[in-house]
């Protein structure tokens, strides 16, 4: 079991961290092997529980889903001591059930990104093969549901997050066959965000806001920009009260998969590890890499 302080990360809009409460706020920019992260990271406490934010796709959602740079941003959460990762994004619905403005906590995804985005820490000299079978954490998504029901919300605990390359929403053909696979939601940003976090041993749930019936719904519009900025823009104070709701029962210590993550993932004899990649994966893995 880990000792050190707890800090929580939110990545998310960029409205997230202007939270009622928040105190200590600090504006940290940070250089990464990997390259720029998305923005300056947002800390603060709130509750007496250190929180790191970071909007997505930068202030002014500057960057395409396969233009943010997951690997910098994960790296960045883990150097300023993330341990568990709440991921808040916009979805679309595949389910009649889930109308747009109520929340899911999904358990499960499908990658249906190509192969441009990055979606590992390893290579280079270093093979590693982490679990995901069960790609997010048990303990925090059900902290999560809790902290949704608690706010008000409508919340459907469980289900699959088909994530889309994008930047263009589906086709009706491409939303239907989505629907055939009985997926739950759709978007374009939580893979490879999920399998980073899981790499840096970081525990990661989501808060998926739906605002829309992607384009499958004969009796509703087709998605469009405009209406689904109107549902974010409603959804913006439920997110915040859900994170805060959650943020007094997740501290503590970690007794879940995901802080191990990486204990029997890294295959490759140590002695042959170039110096180079110590270096590079030392805030990741370094703990792993000993000779």
């Amino acid at each position: 079991m880990e000792q050190r302080e707890q800090v929580l990360g939110v990545i998310g809009g960029s409205g997230l961290y202007e939270m009622e409460g928040l105190e200590r706020v600090e504006q940290v920019t940070l250089e990464t092997p990997f390259g720029d992260p998305s923005d300056s990271f947002i800390t603060g406490v709130l509750d007496g529980v250190r929180m790191v934010f970071l909007p997505r796709h930068g202030r002014g959602h500057r960057f395409l889903p396969s233009e943010v740079n997951y690997r910098a941003n994960i790296y960045g959460m883990k150097k300023l001591g993330v341990s568990r990762l709440i991921s808040v994004s916009a979805v679309g619905s595949m389910r009649e059930e889930i109308a747009p403005g109520h929340i899911v906590i999904p358990d499960q995804f499908i990658d249906r990104t190509n192969a441009t985005r990055q979606n590992t820490f390893f290579g280079n000299g270093v093979v590693a093969h982490v679990q995901f079978a069960d790609p997010v954490c048990r303990d925090l998504s059900a902290v999560l549901e809790e902290a949704a029901r608690r706010s008000g919300a409508t919340v459907h605990q469980g289900g699959t997050y088909l994530c889309m390359e994008g930047p263009a929403f589906s086709t009706r053909a491409e939303s239907l066959f989505y629907r055939s696979l009985g997926v739950s939601v759709i978007g374009m940003t939580n893979i490879p965000e999920a399998k980073l976090a899981r790499e840096a041993e970081i525990c990661y749930g989501v808060i998926a806001l739906a605002t829309d019936y992607d384009c499958w719904h004969d009796s509703h519009d087709d998605v469009s920009v405009d209406a689904i900025l109107a549902i974010i823009r409603q959804n913006v104070t439920t997110a915040k009260t859900i994170i805060r709701n959650a943020v007094a029962h997740v501290g503590g210590e970690r007794g879940c998969p995901c802080a191990e993550a990486l204990r029997y993932a890294i295959i490759t004899d140590r002695a042959t590890i170039p110096e180079a990649a110590r270096q590079r994966l030392d805030v990741i893995a370094g703990k792993y890499l000993c000779k």
